[in-house]
């Protein structure tokens, strides 16, 4: 029966981008990727709102009167809780994805945020702070898996020719949940005190669409031929996602990824890091993942408004600056998106951190020459703007699809584990440290940042090899040299020897 199924096919190889990949693409996104930016920014709108709940509720429930300090360590928890979720989910992805697949687990998280959703809406009405903070807990949980799987099933869904559109698909939603956060908290829509646990709960409303349609489409084929066996299961999916193509180059390709897999099974976290076959490319997840939130991008999310402000912009109108910010967002996500096919991976990551290298560069000249020169103030919004965009342009996603693309599918599961929870430590790392690094160094903490945009780009131009167009399989050849095993362990037919390798072949083995 599989045979005949790919017997029907016309010839033409499966690589343009069909309305099935599209669909999944933005449904995986619109109900997963988009709340992690809601969330990231739906926060700061109703800050003082959250405060003045809790100093309500202290004094009512325990005849306290909390100082603003208290207030402020109260926030900053319910802010950075979502952080604490988001590692915990991170290291829950790779024993989901293996028992559940890649579709199947991202139907399964949806109630987290059922549950998340409804704590935070009927929070103020219960009077119970702890809601807020455990529903953020738990919504941080849910993003925390969502943001490795999205990008690792789009990842193995995609043919080779449209894995960087597809991949960077989640990045323009997370650009586009950042900016309906801020749309949606402005004062005229739901930015009034009596509004903020509605606002907090939207997130219900996209996880409701995703949950009613997503089950209809398929698995992963990779899942469910490399870790399930099911060929004709495999077939069937990659003919709904490719119905005219020729699928059987495709088939092929992940058969012989299968062979060279055939003596393991998924690996852990501590396997893929003492695995030397893989060194490398663990190395590489390691930096984008840690220079991406240490870029300086999170501090400039924290504090837009400060800055905004020290720049002379009224308090009235910061929040239709920000908002402005928000749209920049998503225009340069859409940028990223439709130029990574044509330009490559690799240029996106260097010209991304290059160009926010120097905008926090200039925001520290700006800061420090803007009391001699009056316009020096309207030039540090700029660089503001320019890091943000120059991190939706490719630093936002890339490094999620970097990814998939590093890793065959023994590997991935743990891969996306060690790469999301060092990217949420980071995050949480920034966004405790930055205060204090600000009151210490004062504007030259941004050099901080600078330099670490700089050093990424660096090592993205003398370690990373452009995976555009590459199968998995010739992405892990490419490695094979750096992880110095392609002269220790090839044999002398040009074969590797698979068993020392612990089954991570680099080359075909019948070809």
């Amino acid at each position: 029966m599989a045979e005949e199924i790919l017997l029907e096919s016309d010839g033409k190889h499966g690589t343009h981008l069909t309305k099935s990949l599209l669909a999944v693409a933005f449904l995986a996104s619109f109900g997963s990727s988009m709340l992690y930016g809601f969330n990231l920014a739906v926060v700061n709108s109703p800050a003082q709102y959250i405060k003045n709940f809790y100093n309500e509720t202290l004094t009512e429930s325990y005849n306290l009167t909390p100082d603003e300090r208290l207030l402020t360590i109260l926030y900053s928890v319910t802010v950075s809780i979502f952080a604490i979720g988001g590692m915990t989910g991170a290291l829950l992805v790779g024993k989901l994805v293996t028992k559940f697949g890649r579709k199947g687990t991202l139907v399964r998280a949806t109630v987290l945020v059922f549950v998340g959703g409804a704590l935070m809406g009927f929070s103020r009405s219960c009077r119970m702070p702890a809601m807020v903070i455990l529903g953020r807990f738990i919504t941080g949980v849910h993003s925390g898996i969502c943001l490795s799987v999205v990008p690792m099933y789009l990842g193995e869904i995609a043919p080779k020719s449209l894995r960087g559109f597809l991949g960077l698909v989640p990045s323009i939603h997370i650009c586009l949940g950042v900016f309906i956060a801020q749309v949606l908290g402005l004062h005229e829509l739901l930015g009034k005190e009596e509004h903020w646990p509605l606002l907090l709960s939207l997130i219900v409303f996209p996880t409701m669409i995703q949950l009613m349609l997503l089950p209809w489409f398929p698995e992963s084929p990779r899942y469910l031929l490399i870790e399930k066996g099911n060929i004709h299961a495999t077939i069937e999916a990659l003919k709904w996602y490719r119905p005219k193509g020729n699928i059987q180059a495709e088939v092929d390709e992940m058969q012989e990824e299968q062979r060279s897999l055939s003596s393991i099974h998924t690996i852990s976290v501590w396997g893929l890091l003492r695995d030397r076959c893989v060194r490398w490319q663990v190395i590489t997840i390691m930096v984008l993942n840690i220079g991406m939130q240490l870029s300086g991008i999170d501090a400039i999310w924290f504090y837009t408004n400060d800055i905004f402000r020290d720049a002379g912009i009224p308090d009235l109108n910061i929040q239709y600056t920000t908002v402005g910010t928000g749209a920049i967002e998503v225009l340069s996500g859409m940028l990223g998106c439709f130029t990574i096919e044509r330009v490559g991976r690799r240029p996106l990551i260097i010209g991304g951190f290059l160009f926010m290298g120097i905008c926090c560069a200039g925001i520290t000249l700006s800061v420090l020459f803007q009391a001699q020169v009056a316009f020096m103030r309207y030039i540090s919004v700029g660089c503001v703007v320019g890091i943000i965009a120059g991190f939706c342009i490719g630093p936002a996603g890339v490094p999620f699809l970097i990814t998939a693309e590093l890793f065959k599918q023994s590997h991935r599961p743990a891969a996306y584990t060690v790469a999301g929870v060092l990217n949420w430590m980071s995050n949480f790392t920034i966004g405790f440290v930055f205060p204090f690094l600000e009151m210490t160094m004062g504007p030259y903490c941004y050099l901080i940042f600078c330099t670490i945009c700089l050093g990424v780009a660096l090592y993205t131009i003398f370690v990373i090899p452009e995976t555009k167009n590459k199968t998995f399989m010739e992405i892990s050849q490419m490695f094979a040299a750096k992880n110095n095993i392609l002269e220790e362990e090839l044999t002398s037919n040009g074969h590797l020897k698979m068993a020392e390798m612990n089954g991570y072949g680099t080359l075909g083995l019948h070809r």
